[in-house]
């Protein structure tokens, strides 16, 4: 069995956090540490030509840049390129490569390696030969070949036979994988590839290190990782960890505690701030084929909560989200198929009156017996949001409910519950409605456009699918007096929640001839305000 190489690309793939902008004193660290167990390779990052958006050094390491490092004497660099960046270069991909790279006597980098998505990869294959004549040791990446066909996989894997390639990896891009798909996908490659074989795995599912070992097993002999698996979404196989499951095969001296400490020090930090590592979204995108971006765009925007994230994924494992596409983000957070519609028209119950909308904050438990009184005396359309049980049922109109995830999670409770339910019936999945058949549905349709409010007699628009800018849509429809709020206490300050339904009623107010809005129990939210106790 070949000696296994570990290849730490900590630099590269942990870039996409932070714009690849790190510490000179700390990547010196870092080097250092690498040393002491003995990483082979250490990718430094990426080599290209994008220009937008500020990048740091480790998005283009330049020869001038590593030539500027103190690095271990054992210690080869290695960065990587992009195939697009080549077979997109407008003067052609021997230029793309010239400007890019200097002969290797000339240059720090050792190794150059090339990623490439299928459609790219028999297009990048030349770029081999012109780097091994420039003396570099070439590595070629194939991506996302998890659910290639074994034809496919042999005939791209075959057409690498063509070229001088030192290193032939392909990386588990998904998550997807299992340790028993990674055996028989090198089963597959060794039919037609004979020279060394690398694998990258990513941590979706929790399986990159035990894939990693698994392919170690079955022959492979270039390992990468990264240290607490720093890299996009969940991350990739721990470094840490790597070296201590490989010692045995690599047959090297480890000194780790270096790199703990510059763990504590850095990196745990870093990845409290930015939040890489596997999670269930990204065990459910590695289960269902989906790309990780997606999750880690929507982890990192405040407007997606939890059902939002599970509802993207629902529609993406059925519409497809192997490759991302911010377009079809946009789209999949839409969760309502068809033009908005309805049967039921709220101003038909509403019209004149006044409507109280009741939420979830504590306020609404606190001042339970004043809101109670209000109903009984006052009289109000009461508007529970989803399954809010604090006031007593029988003073509460109707439900409203509009998110397809919290729906299917509240089914049972709904059953249990009298008030007739209000949601966007006509727009919803068949499973959805199958959950709710047999009780009393109110259908009030919805569309999601963003920043916008607009009401119809039977539908509305609405800036987000939250189901507190449903119920004002359900008031401001139905042609209400006025829109009382008990219970929209807010979250704190730095909630994200608490801005998104600040943006909401910011939309609302802005829309001519809408019913004026008072909170009647504490509110952080700039609302006119008042006692439920005044009246």
């Amino acid at each position: 069995m070949e000696k296994v190489k570990l290849l730490d690309c900590t630099l590269r793939d942990g870039g996409y956090y932070n714009s690849w902008d790190f510490d000179v004193n700390l990547i010196e660290e870092y080097l250092k540490a690498m040393d002491e167990i003995s990483v082979e390779y250490v990718e430094l990052g990426l080599r290209g030509f994008d220009k937008n958006g500020f990048k740091g050094t480790c998005a283009y390491t330049t020869d001038n840049f590593i030539n500027s490092l103190n690095i271990p004497d054992k210690i080869k660099i290695g960065v990587m390129v992009n195939a697009s960046d080549l077979v997109k270069y407008p003067d052609g991909m021997e230029d793309a490569l010239t400007r890019l790279f200097a002969p290797a006597s000339e240059s720090p980098v050792s190794l150059v390696r090339i990623a490439c998505h299928v459609h790219e990869f028999e297009q990048a294959l030349p770029a081999a030969g012109w780097l091994k004549n420039k003396g570099y040791m070439v590595g070629f990446n194939l991506m996302q070949v998890a659910d290639r066909s074994a034809e496919e996989i042999k005939s791209l894997a075959k057409s690498a036979n063509n070229y001088k390639i030192d290193v032939l990896y392909f990386a588990d891009s998904l998550g997807s994988m299992r340790p028993e798909d990674t055996a028989q996908i090198i089963k597959i490659i060794r039919q037609v590839w004979q020279g060394p074989l690398g694998i990258h795995t990513h941590d979706n599912m929790g399986y990159a290190l035990a894939n990693s070992i698994r392919a170690v097993e079955e022959g492979v002999a270039w390992i990468d990782g990264t240290v607490t698996g720093m890299g996009r979404g969940p991350g990739n196989a721990k470094t840490e960890y790597l070296v201590i499951e490989l010692e045995e095969h690599r047959n090297v001296f480890i000194n780790i505690t270096p790199l703990m400490k510059l763990i504590e020090r850095f990196f745990k930090p870093l990845q409290y701030q930015c939040g890489w590592g596997t999670n269930t979204f990204y065990y459910l995108s590695g289960k269902y084929g989906i790309h990780p971006t997606y999750i880690q765009e929507m982890l990192s925007d405040s407007r997606y909560i939890e059902e939002d994230i599970l509802a993207v994924i629902e529609y993406l494992k059925s519409e497809g989200g192997k490759k991302f596409n911010i377009n079809t983000l946009e789209a999949a957070r839409n969760f309502y198929s068809g033009n908005p519609s309805g049967t039921w028209k709220p101003a038909d119950v509403i019209s004149g009156r006044e409507v109280l909308i009741i939420g979830t904050g504590p306020s609404v438990v606190k001042h339970r017996q004043g809101l109670e009184e209000y109903i009984r005396n006052k009289h109000p359309y009461v508007i529970a949001l989803n399954t809010q049980v604090h006031v007593s049922s029988d003073l509460i109109d109707i439900r409203a409910a509009c998110h397809p995830v919290r729906l299917l999670a509240d089914s049972s409770v709904h059953a249990s519950l009298p008030q007739p339910l209000v949601l966007p019936a006509s727009m919803l999945s068949d499973n959805i409605k199958k959950a709710f058949s047999g009780m009393k549905i109110l259908d009030f349709g919805i569309l999601i456009q963003e920043n916008t409010f607009k009401f119809d007699s039977n539908f509305c628009v609405l800036p987000n699918s939250l189901v507190f800018s449903y119920a004002l849509a359900i008031a401001a429809s139905g042609k209400a007096s006025r829109i009382l709020l008990a219970g929209f206490d807010g979250y704190g300050a730095d909630d994200p929640r608490t801005g998104e339904v600040a943006m909401v009623l910011n939309y609302y107010t802005q829309v001519p001839t809408v019913p004026p809005v008072i909170s009647i129990t504490p509110t952080q939210y700039k609302v006119s305000s008042s006692s439920v106790y005044a009246y």
